[in-house]
């Protein structure tokens, strides 16, 4: 062990204090703070990398302080350790402008109250390069750091595009204008003549920097809690409401007017937001927290960046509750988007009038007013139908793009059929499922229009004046039965990245299965070894037919792609393996191609996920005791099932599905309202 040289111990300080450009700034800027300042400028070249200059109007540096201002732990801002429960300026450790001095070419101009001229002196390494010059100079204190990390060849790399790091500088100088209205900020590029941040009034300054929409849909809040068990601590700031959409999360948090990060605050509330907001769309959040200052730790991290709170715990509970209440009270101003007329029949029924032809007349059809109870308003083509539209406030392009992938494929399978779909026992399978089409059924699928996601089974279809509750499972399992006949020698495949033993997905099926819980370890082994080589007798069949590739080793490599854009729940892999085993009829043709295709139809189906849903009764198990990752997981499976029944199986519905007799009766399809019904009651009333 080797004492290391007291440069490199600086050096290797320096890295860690001051990571990139944007660090540096912020050391300046609340040192500037620090100082009382009521105006900061901020200049940067090439990133930061050539050039930072940040001035401000302070108090300055008194010239006795020049000779020992960079040097490690130097400082005015305590004296003794205790002092560190209740300080109030930003810094207090003396290692920034140090730190700046071991990886760049510092030079600081100050003057004091009352003094007649300023001085100038660079430093480098810690220690002035020469003696103070005297010199003109405004109020306050302009530091210059120049040729950034000029001794570090590796991070300058990490750095190599200069401007990486100004959009970050901005962003910090943009917090602060926010928080600190007292103290008017700019920031700007090395010779230009427009500033990027300059300060205002609070909501000017979210205006100003983050957009007028922003300030549209702000609402203020404040919560206190003067519990004397727990302490005292006040928030107050501004949340967005039902109506903002984001694609990423904009906390700007001050404790105790120091500009940091909580993850778990930041956490609790995006949890919130998620019960309201639109999928994937994120909230816009600022909030000032006060506390006794003997309460904060604010020395638990290099730069500052993070504090340690007592009863921290209490006080983010606190503030979730709080924004959960203001966001329900605020939705009765949530604002809809109205549909658009369709602009191509209005002029032609406007070209058509101008004829002096009436529009109805000119079809041969005799001009009648359709009753209100009747009008439908909805078109099954026009996504703005949807209720996902009204969330998000805006129309996506994703169902007209779905729609034109399955049109596509669908055009390039008829293009291309193979041999393997010429045999006799899938013709009379599929002309099966012909004869027993419900035509009214057939009708409410191909013209339907998807409403919405009603709970785990059922989701919410219009036709015409009626609104349907559609059974996802039954109605997918339907689909992917008759696309696996449809698709017969013709799929594309799901390569695993991993090669799944049949032997071990068996196995794990059995120990499942609740009517083997009776047989032993020993018997489930031996009825996995034989459906194991079931199997891999019947590998190069079901390879041909459905594409399920299993290897010689026992191993399953490929699954068939029966809708495009969908992958089926691999947790249901193991059972699906054992359905093949056990339930395919393999000795005859016909009935070997049914059951394949009901086992694959019954993997395939949009099967409720198995972790509970943690938006619905599944609530519950995701208390405080359960992992975040777990909560996070089960979100974000939800949300890709609630995805993919809009965005896939109902489009992919419209195209393929015909729905059997049986649908009708058996609880698939469930009438639930009535346009005419529902005005003959509010007519009574």
């Amino acid at each position: 062990i080797r004492r290391l040289e007291e440069s490199v111990v600086n050096r290797i300080a320096a890295g860690e204090v001051i990571q990139r450009p944007s660090s540096a700034v912020k050391e300046l800027v609340e040192n500037s703070i620090d100082a009382g300042a009521s105006t900061v400028s901020v200049a940067v070249k090439d990133g930061g990398l050539k050039l930072i200059q940040v001035s401000d109007d302070g108090h300055g540096i008194r010239f006795e302080d020049l000779p020992i201002l960079c040097e490690r732990h130097t400082t005015s801002k305590l004296s003794a350790y205790e002092d560190l429960q209740t300080i109030k300026s930003m810094g207090f450790r003396g290692e920034a402008l140090a730190s700046m001095t071991y990886v760049g070419h510092v030079t600081v101009t100050t003057i004091t109250e009352g003094q007649l001229h300023g001085y100038r002196v660079s430093y480098r390494d810690g220690v002035m390069e020469n003696d103070p010059k005297p010199c003109a100079a405004v109020k306050g204190t302009q530091v210059m750091v120049e040729n950034l990390f000029y001794n570090m060849a590796a991070r300058r790399k990490t750095l190599q595009n200069s401007n990486d790091d100004y959009p970050k500088i901005v962003d910090f100088i943009s917090r602060f204008a926010v928080h600190h209205i007292n103290v008017n900020f700019s920031c700007r590029k090395h010779g230009a003549n427009r500033a990027d941040v300059h300060s205002a009034s609070r909501l000017d300054a979210i205006r100003n920097v983050y957009g007028v929409s922003v300030v549209r849909d702000l609402m203020e809040i404040e919560v206190s809690d003067e519990n004397a068990v727990d302490g005292i601590f006040t928030m107050d700031g501004f949340i967005s409401n039902a109506n903002y959409v984001a694609k990423k999360t904009t906390m700007i948090l001050f404790i105790n007017d120091r500009l940091v990060d909580c993850t778990s605050l930041k956490r609790a509330i995006e949890f919130v937001y998620s019960a309201i907001l639109p999928q994937a769309s994120k909230p816009f959040i600022y909030m000032s927290i006060n506390l006794p200052r003997e309460h904060v730790d604010v020395n638990i991290h290099p730069t500052k960046k993070e504090v340690s709170l007592l009863n921290q715990e209490h006080i983010i509970e606190t503030i979730k509750d709080a924004i959960e209440e203001k966001l329900m009270n605020s939705n009765t101003t949530r604002i809809f988007q109205t549909q658009t007329v369709n602009s191509s029949a209005l002029a032609q029924a406007n070209t058509q009038k101008e004829k002096g032809t009436d529009v109805s007349t000119a079809t041969g059809a005799k001009s009648q007013k359709i009753p209100v109870s009747q009008m439908v308003r909805t078109d099954p083509l026009d996504p703005s139908g949807r209720l996902h539209t009204y969330w998000h406030g805006q129309s996506s392009n994703l169902e007209k793009k779905s729609d034109l992938v399955s049109v596509r494929n669908v055009v390039r399978s008829r293009r291309n059929p193979k041999d393997a779909g010429d045999l006799s026992s899938r013709h009379e399978l599929l002309t099966e499922i012909d004869s027993n089409l419900h035509p009214g059924l057939l009708d409410i699928v191909k013209n339907c229009t998807y409403v919405g996601v009603a709970d785990e089974v059922f989701a919410l279809i219009q036709h015409n004046t009626r609104l349907y509750l559609v059974n996802v499972i039954n109605v997918s399992k339907e689909l992917m039965y008759q696309q696996a006949l449809c698709r017969f020698g013709n799929f594309n495949a799901i390569q695993l990245s991993e090669p799944a033993p049949l032997r071990e997905l068996l196995t794990m099926a059995l120990k499942d299965d609740e009517s083997m819980r009776d047989e032993n370890d020993k018997e489930k082994l031996e009825i996995a070894e034989v459906n194991t080589e079931i199997l891999k007798e019947n590998a190069e069949m079901i390879n041909e037919y459905f594409s399920i590739h299993i290897d010689q080793g026992g191993n399953l490599t490929r699954l068939p792609v029966v809708l495009d854009q969908y992958t089926p729940d691999m947790d249901r892999l193991p059972e699906f393996i054992l359905t093949l085993g056990n339930d395919v009829t393999w000795d005859v043709e016909k009935e070997c191609f049914r059951t394949a295709a009901a086992a694959i139809g019954n993997f395939y189906a949009l099967h409720p996920p198995i972790l509970p849903n943690p938006s619905g009764n599944g609530i519950q198990l995701y208390k405080k005791d359960v992992d975040q990752e777990l909560l996070a997981e089960a979100e974000a499976t939800w949300a890709q099932r609630e995805w993919t029944i809009q965005h896939v199986l109902f489009p992919s519905m419209r195209l393929f599905l015909k729905p059997p007799k049986s649908m009708a009766t058996d609880g698939t399809f469930v009438q639930v309202a009535s346009l005419e019904k529902l005005y003959k009651i509010f007519e009574r009333c």
